[in-house]
């Protein structure tokens, strides 16, 4: 296995990449000299496969509709070098005693068991060409979740997941890795955080610099940087960087904090009057 990926030539595989981050992605990706194949439930009207990019319907929750994604990717391009598990969805705000079942064990099949869907059926074409598998995580895997804990629980699963995956492959010739990022500037976010009103009041609790959002076009830069040196973590912004590493520390000062503030337990109780059990 070399320790850098030249880029040209390689195939890619990106989940969720009609849209957001995965989109710019793919893009990047392109302009580097990848074949990419897109997988998304569904794309936007006009787009149209190419010779540097094949459009592949598929759920990433449908473990074989993985498989024949990855199946059709060899088909079309011969090989595949790079995996970019993207794809993720977030719910609407809701504790954990109010959030539907159903809500809670979408978003756990959408962000951890999709992911895991694609890299158990990528990851012999992975290990066949010494290539590289990226899953995006996210800064939510290490900080406290009220309102939002089936996201930070989905990507903190995803977390785990990498860093096995990455010893595992180590050991068979191929590499992985971990992107996480705060919060992107995408559809996703602004509707999460912006146009929900819940979700803006508990957004208004993460302080600046963790609140900077990340263009979309920075977040793909990143992946494909990370892909290309093959690099075990990726975290942005930079300002992210010191929670990670203190986390056991400060972890337990922000959930005291946090229990004791009155605002957040009025958002909390305003919270669970929107919803019924």
């Amino acid at each position: 296995m070399n320790g850098h990926i030249d880029l040209v030539g390689k195939v890619a595989l990106v989940t969720g990449g009609a849209r957001g981050i995965g989109a710019a992605t793919a893009a990047a990706l392109m302009s580097a000299g990848v074949r990419v194949a897109v997988v998304d439930r569904d794309f936007p009207t006009g787009t149209t496969s190419s010779d540097r990019a094949l459009l592949l319907t598929g759920d990433v929750t449908d473990p074989d509709a993985m498989a024949g994604c990855v199946a059709a990717t060899v088909t079309a391009f011969g090989r595949l070098d790079i995996v970019i598990a993207n794809a993720g969805i977030t719910p609407p705000p809701a504790t954990i005693r109010t959030i539907d079942r159903g809500v809670f064990d979408s978003v756990m099949a959408v962000n951890f068991g999709g992911v895991l869907n694609i890299v158990r059926a990528a990851a012999d074409e992975i290990v066949a060409s010494g290539g590289h598998i990226l899953l995006v995580s996210s800064c939510a895997a290490f900080t406290p979740g009220m309102g939002g804990s089936a996201y930070m629980v989905s990507k903190a699963a995803v977390e785990q997941l990498g860093r096995a995956l990455r010893i595992e492959l180590a050991a068979v010739g191929a590499s992985a890795g971990l992107a996480y990022f705060g919060v992107v500037d995408t559809d996703l976010a602004r509707h999460t955080l912006d146009e929900d009103p819940m979700g803006h009041r508990i957004g208004g609790f993460l302080p600046w610099p963790l609140s900077r959002r990340l263009p979309s076009q920075r977040a793909a830069e990143l992946l494909v940087r990370a892909v290309r040196t093959r690099r075990a973590r990726t975290i942005a912004p930079s300002s992210w960087q010191p929670y990670f590493w203190l986390r056991g520390i400060l972890n337990p000062i922000l959930e005291r904090r946090l229990v004791q503030d009155r605002a957040v337990a009025r958002i909390i109780r305003d919270l669970e009057s929107t919803h019924t059990r």
